[in-house]
């Protein structure tokens, strides 16, 4: 249905080709199984490792922030029901000059996820084959790799499936995954020790607040979390998205941080006392010399060496079944959610329109295709899940920047348009939600922030020449994101002068210049600042809807003015 708006018609964004086959569970299922990956198999020792006892109250503090960043995407993807979504909405909302970096990082997030659950997989499964996985180096073997493009190619395989029969593959691993951290969780409290929490060598937060912030990306808290917004990825196939598509992310939300939580408390609960004899943040192998055995197989598999230590063989043999599993499940659907960001940029016209191209299941196979390509070449630089969680920490939270920035943009140009889902108090939640999301970015560490920079760059290369070569190409919207560039060079210049390096502690790369707390007031009052500017210069109205009917169906429209 349309109508007439300042003389632009009205419509609603319509993905050519995909078939609407999922439903609620389906699609809470897609952003569930996408939450519960190798973060719950890791994360909690490094958490622990990194703050100790306070380690459950960064996953408490990691939550509430990204639920706030969920009510976000769940108003925008029921508003505006496309594939591929956190790579299309800021290119409504914004024009193409800030839609190219946003879109870039959602793909850069998307394909990179699926290694990183392979290399979990093999750490883990080198319990059975020693052969996969270096416990010294921390990275995976030749023919730990080998098998790691094998699977990836499996992920990709079983992505050919129409959505209706996948979405049923995905549901039946999804209830596995999630009764899993379930059992675990109930099975290690009956062991639990108290006085594990506050060590008497460290307390409760070795490191103070410093440390907690840190944690939130460098432990792999907030990567455990992302894939909320995998619903949003699925919105082109997803049945009544204006009531399916907010409950499926909140739902799983809550799902997950209740899970992440409690996790965390069974582990640390459940771990031998006489095994912290230098408390929670020494269960690490020494740089030199032998590992002790117990520390070391910790390190090797967590949650399946605490079940060991703590004498409940049988859950430690179940932890290790879904060690396969789990990271298998999210790599899946990981697999699935870059193919239709892929098909959402072909949409805008940022890559090239053979990445529109579907099957006969309505499957964007061309983006499947790259999917795995693209993703051997994340294996080569970064061997281990670990080294990796920094980097694509970084790139999930510039994506999730977007959603607040576009959600306070649509407020102002289609006050008027059906929204089945508003997130409440947005005025005020939307500028938090981009706080928060840039202090992620500046806790992250000046390391990981400069890398990104990079990353950006190549993507703005490589879109433009795509678009280069695209008659139908939109107009670029300088005006509209005269705020990104300042953006990002000024997290960078906060981020260098600040206190996290996000890299080897003995070689910081940050000055330290900015004081703890200063530094994170500075990065809220710089954060909204840009909030502001970018709401007082976002495409007028008539050009937004322009955009948007662009993309209203087969049929493209001529290129828009520049204004």
């Amino acid at each position: 249905m349309a109508t007439e708006a300042a003389g632009v018609a009205v419509t609603t964004p319509t993905d050519v080709g995909l078939k609407r086959e999922l439903g609620l569970v389906g699609a809470t299922w897609a952003s569930e199984t996408s939450i519960i990956g190798s973060g719950w198999l890791f994360g909690a020792l490094f958490a622990a490792q990194a703050v100790g006892g306070a380690a459950v109250l960064a996953w408490v503090i990691a939550g509430i922030v990204v639920i706030v960043l969920a009510l976000c995407h769940a108003e925008l993807g029921a508003m505006y029901p496309v594939s591929g979504g956190t790579a299309r909405f800021p290119h409504f909302a914004f024009g193409s000059v800030a839609g190219i970096g946003f879109g870039f990082f959602s793909y850069v997030q998307a394909v990179t996820i699926a290694p990183i659950e392979c290399f979990a997989f093999m750490q883990y499964a080198s319990y059975y084959w020693p052969s996969l996985y270096n416990a010294d180096t921390k990275n995976v073997t030749g023919v730990g790799f080998v098998l790691t493009i094998v699977l990836m190619a499996i992920f990709v395989a079983v992505n050919f499936l129409a959505m209706r029969i996948f979405a049923r593959v995905n549901n039946v691993i999804t209830w596995w995954k999630v009764a899993v951290p379930v059992l675990a969780i109930l099975v290690l409290l009956t062991q639990f020790h108290s006085g594990n929490f506050s060590p008497a060598n460290e307390g409760f937060m070795p490191g103070g607040l410093k440390a907690l912030f840190g944690a939130l990306p460098a432990a792999g808290i907030i990567f455990a979390y992302s894939g909320f917004e995998q619903a949003d990825q699925l919105a082109g196939e997803i049945k009544k998205p204006g009531r399916n598509l907010p409950l499926a992310i909140i739902i799983s939300v809550l799902i997950g941080t209740a899970i992440y939580c409690l996790l965390q408390v069974a582990f640390i609960g459940a771990l031998p006392p006489a095994l912290l004899g230098h408390g929670l943040t020494g269960l690490v192998c020494p740089t030199h010399g032998t590992c002790p055995t117990a520390v070391a197989q910790l390190n090797a598999g967590p949650f399946a060496a605490v079940a060991a230590l703590a004498g409940v063989g049988w859950l430690a043999h179940i932890l290790r079944i879904d060690a396969f599993i789990s990271p298998s499940g999210t790599g899946l659907i990981y697999t699935t959610g870059t193919s239709r960001v892929s098909y959402g940029l072909a949409r805008n016209r940022y890559y090239p329109q053979i990445f529109a191209r579907v099957d006969r299941n309505g499957v964007p196979w061309v983006g499947l295709i790259f999917a795995f390509i693209i993703g051997l070449f994340f294996l080569l630089p970064f061997p281990s899940w670990h080294s990796l969680v920094g980097l694509i920490t970084g790139a999930s939270v510039l994506m999730y920047a977007g959603a607040p920035l576009s959600l306070g943009a649509f407020r102002g140009q289609v006050p008027d348009a059906n929204r089945p889902y508003r997130m409440p108090a947005a005025g005020v939640l939307a500028p938090i939600a981009f706080i928060v999301a840039d202090l992620l970015i500046y806790w992250s560490g000046f390391e990981v922030v400069w890398k990104l920079g990079v990353v950006l760059i190549l993507g703005y290369v490589l879109m433009g020449i795509f678009m280069a070569f695209d008659p139908q190409r939109p107009p670029l919207d300088w005006k509209s994101a005269i705020w990104l560039p300042v953006w990002l060079i000024g997290l960078g210049l906060i981020s260098w002068q600040g206190q996290y390096s996000g890299g080897a502690v003995a070689a910081p790369v940050n000055t330290g210049h900015l004081g703890f707390w200063w530094d994170m007031l500075v990065t809220a009052g710089f954060s909204l600042a840009i909030y502001y500017w970018a709401m007082a210069t976002k495409l007028p109205r008539d050009e937004m809807l322009e955009l948007v009917n662009r993309q209203g169906g087969e049929e493209e429209l001529p290129p828009a003015p520049h204004h």
